[in-house]
């Protein structure tokens, strides 16, 4: 069967378009600068400065000096800042959902649900703070007692993508500041406004005025060399592609700093047989269309075991045809735009290659006309493995959808990737779900779910998706450093 693309598209709220403008302008940004657009209409909505080299040094300086004098507060003032700061944003939850709809796309109930999962991250770090770890032990010998403690790592630099403005910011910033850390603030230019709100938010909720720089400039090659040379820094963490992780890691080399990386995934979504079939396309489908599918988690590759496969494709297949595309401001949508023209050009090029190969059209399979970047949801059944879309990372709502026979076939297929960020598993054998997650080579598995992050577990990838955790305790650790103090003892009469 050969679709076609979704009708129409829904039209914005005016009213909710008139919010989100109302805060863009408060922010205060510059006459000239990088232009900011709407994916949605292609209409410019602001402009940020373009910060040369000098000014990014000059961050850097009024960052380390900050966090100097921030790294001998207690545990308990930096918990305290961090719960004012997480207050503010639930206050400002609907200001900061307006501003992400606006400059990055997603739907405004999505915008939301982000603005709630960014925002856990700073409540999380403020409970975690006043937990730092540490341990006291006698020496095996005897003769003295070893004490170890965790210290703050020193200045981070935090480079942020465009696809989660909030939520990348939040989960780099807040364990920053918990550990006793000063941190330069690198967001994406496509979506920096929401970067700049939060900081904001920041500062009138306590934090030291200097202590978080944000930085944004138009060459993020230029401002990395120079600022991971500089001495005072020592810690990066990056959210992007394995690509631009690799260059970052060589010069992170060269002063040995402490890196995070979160980059590139190629996640599996495994159904099998014994699957309930309404949970697996529900958490299919949630998996997939989460952000239009420009999530680094977002399901990638669509191994279906044969005998649910008709079912399971066509469950998918009603369920993307009939989904709304529009403006994340519009009633109802479900998927809005892309985040610029050249994300559509890379849809359509998957697409037309997997048709060339075999594969067959279920729903979707084109742009969607009018202004802004629309694809419509599309899926793509049979998919043979040489497919580039079955290879390499999609960031779009397109489901590629292969067939498989037996669980080991399903491993083996699943695990033939550079990548190991995200997976997925399907089955209503516990047994089946949880061997099956054992032997996927990921950080992270989804099992009968499609949305697994939260604030509260590890978030990160092995192989070439990443070094380092986001989340959890072990976020906070990767801002700490371990140091420990051998105490001598003799006896005393």
């Amino acid at each position: 069967m050969r679709a076609t693309t979704t009708a129409g598209l829904v039209p914005a709220d005016a009213s909710a378009l008139d919010r989100a403008d109302r805060v863009i302008a408060g922010l205060g940004l510059p006459a000239t600068g990088i232009d900011v657009a709407d994916p949605a209409t292609g209409a410019q909505i602001g402009r940020i400065a373009d910060i040369d080299v000098d000014g990014a040094l000059r961050a850097v300086e009024t960052a380390d000096a900050a966090g100097r004098a921030w790294a001998r507060t207690t545990p308990r003032q930096r918990a305290d800042v961090l719960h004012a700061w997480h207050a503010l944003l639930v206050e400002h939850t609907e200001d900061l959902a307006h501003l992400i709809t606006r400059e990055m796309g997603k739907p405004l109930a999505e915008a939301r649900g982000e603005v709630a999962y960014g925002t856990d991250f700073v409540r999380w770090y403020a409970e975690e703070a006043v937990r730092p770890a540490g341990n006291f032990r006698e020496a095996p010998a005897g003769g003295s007692s070893i004490l170890t403690r965790r210290a703050p790592v020193g200045l981070a630099v935090l480079i942020t993508p465009w696809n989660f403005p909030l939520a990348m910011a939040t989960r780099k910033i807040a364990p920053a500041i918990a550990a006793g850390c000063a941190a330069v603030v690198k967001p994406a230019t496509l979506t920096p406004l929401t970067t700049i709100f939060a900081v904001e938010l920041a500062r009138r909720a306590g934090v030291p005025a200097d202590l978080v720089q944000v930085v944004t400039t138009s060459s993020a090659s230029r401002f990395s060399s120079a600022v991971l040379a500089d001495a005072r820094v020592r810690k990066v963490s990056f959210t992007g592609s394995t690509e631009v992780g690799r260059t970052l890691l060589e010069l992170a080399g060269r002063n040995v700093l402490r890196s995070s990386m979160e980059l590139g995934g190629n996640a599996p979504l495994i159904v099998f047989d014994d699957a309930d079939l309404e949970r697996a396309v529900e958490g299919a489908v949630a998996a997939k269309l989460r952000n239009a599918g420009q999530s680094c988690i977002a399901a990638n590759r669509f191994f279906v075991q044969e005998g649910i496969a008709d079912a399971f494709v066509e469950g998918v297949a009603e369920r993307l045809a009939d989904v709304r595309v529009g403006s994340g401001f519009g009633d109802g949508t479900v998927v809005g735009p892309l985040i610029d023209d050249r994300a559509v050009a890379s849809m359509k090029a998957f697409t037309e290659d997997a048709l060339e190969r075999g594969a067959e059209l279920r729903a979707g399979g084109s742009a969607i006309e009018g202004d802004g970047s629309f694809f419509a949801p599309t899926v793509l059944d049979r998919v043979p493995e040489g497919a580039d879309v079955a290879q390499r990372e999609i960031f779009g709502p397109i489901a590629a959808i292969q067939r498989f026979r037996t669980q080991e076939e399903a491993i083996e297929r699943a695990n033939a990737t550079e990548f190991g960020l995200a997976a997925y598993v399907f089955t209503e054998s516990l047994d089946r779900a949880l061997n099956v997650a054992d032997r996927i080579e990921s950080g992270l598995v989804g099992i009968n779910q499609g949305v697994p992050s939260n604030a509260a577990a590890p978030f990160g990838g092995v192989k070439q998706s990443g070094l380092g955790r986001e989340g959890s305790a072990e976020g906070l650790e990767e801002y700490q450093s371990v140091r420990f103090y051998n105490i001598a003892r003799r006896e005393t009469a």
